[in-house]
């Protein structure tokens, strides 16, 4: 069955009504909503403030109970254990023990799911350096601002290398430079088909990396679709050259003009984004070596969490010389070796002159016998593997 008939999350008429102390009703904060997220794709989960997005994230956790409806995460309960197992969640403001160090956070949390202690430390070891805190590795985490604890946070949600990440607000708090990372990173998990579902109110951020966003408001979806679909303005057009002369922009605007019919347009130049603007700026203090005693940037990906090249793999297995097999003892003996068989046997033979077996063989009278002798038995005991 395709990933469609398999949604990572199915929810189907999901309502949840909170109640007073008396169980009367007193907020619906998601109302009878359907809506499913495939294998592999980046939502985006939008709206205001109280229109039901933290509400179905608990849900989907397993964190509150649905008042009705169905909802399945991976084909079961989103409170079965083996779902839990299979989800890494970024909380809008991180609650970690303070007291604890960046490496020791990630191991405590490693330990909940049950990895060694081998792949806990190398796995701690290429997070930190992922999300740029290397340098802060035997800090409290209670000592990290804001920018800081994001990343620790973001770490400790990829730990268990999760099919299903939740970020909430997974921005917040992070220069331009850490927004470029997580972003960076969540396509890449993209590309080893993981699941990720985003909560934030940076809506540039979330049309950067999600494929499909769902809007919410007053606990019903307002919009589902496409970036694409949602943003495309079809009733205009745009049109992006070179730079051109002064004489063949007074023709472009002349037939503009010409076909348009009186209705106005706009002619203006192309623009970059504050953010990449911003970036561009950055790169080019780095290339001068300019030190900070800021934040850096995360170093590569974590190995772990990065797309297992297949071709490679597969080639590496074709070009592969076959291990020929081990010769048979009798057959195919060394040339070495089987010059040290003859050399024993012609010492026997000497020793054994006189139509004499190797059984009867009387105690040797001279030293040079029994150095003979005995050299014998020990090449005897090596070709025979010291049996």
């Amino acid at each position: 069955m395709d990933e469609f008939n398999n949604p990572v999350i199915n929810a189907v008429g999901l309502t949840k009504t909170f109640r007073d102390f008396w169980g009367r009703p007193k907020a619906k904060a998601v109302s009878d909503i359907d809506f499913r997220i495939n294998e592999g794709e980046v939502v985006g989960l939008l709206g205001p403030n109280g229109s039901g997005k933290s509400t179905a994230v608990k849900m989907i956790l397993g964190l509150l109970y649905p008042t009705a409806g169905t909802l399945s995460v991976f084909g079961k309960s989103s409170r079965a254990v083996e779902t839990k197992k299979m989800i890494g969640y970024l909380p809008e403001e991180s609650y970690l023990y303070k007291y604890l160090d960046a490496m020791e956070t990630l191991d405590f949390f490693g330990a909940l799911f049950n990895l060694s202690r081998v792949e806990r430390r190398q796995r701690a070891e290429q997070l930190l350096e992922m999300v740029g805190l290397t340098h802060a590795r035997h800090r409290q985490v209670g000592e990290f601002s804001k920018g800081m604890a994001r990343r620790i946070g973001l770490a400790q949600a990829m730990i268990n290398d999760p099919s299903l990440l939740i970020l909430d607000e997974p921005t917040s708090g992070l220069d331009p430079l850490g927004c470029k990372e997580v972003k960076d990173l969540v396509q890449l998990l993209k590309k080893r088909g993981k699941t990720v579902l985003i909560t934030s109110h940076l809506l540039s951020d979330v049309e950067d990396i999600c494929d499909r966003v769902i809007i919410l408001y007053g606990g019903k979806i307002r919009a589902e679709g496409t970036i694409n679909q949602l943003l495309t303005v079809t009733e205009a057009n745009r049109i992006v050259t070179p730079m051109l002369s002064p004489e063949i922009m007074d023709k472009v605007i002349k037939i503009l003009k010409n076909h348009l019919s009186g209705e106005e347009f706009k002619i203006d130049h192309p623009r970059r984004t504050l953010e990449e603007f911003f970036l561009d700026v950055i790169d080019k203090a780095k290339a001068e070596s300019i030190e900070t005693a800021g934040v850096v940037s995360g170093g590569r990906i974590a190995d772990y969490l990065k797309p297992e090249d297949k071709s490679s793999a597969i080639l590496a297995e074709l070009t592969e010389e076959e291990t020929p097999p081990p010769p048979d003892d009798a057959e195919f003996e060394p040339e070495e070796t089987q010059a040290e068989i003859e050399e024993v046997d012609q010492t026997l033979s000497e020793l054994t002159s006189e139509n004499k077996s190797v059984d009867t063989i009387p105690e040797p009278t001279t030293p040079t016998e029994q150095e003979q002798l005995s050299h014998a038995d020990e090449k005897l005991k090596d070709l025979l593997g010291g049996k």
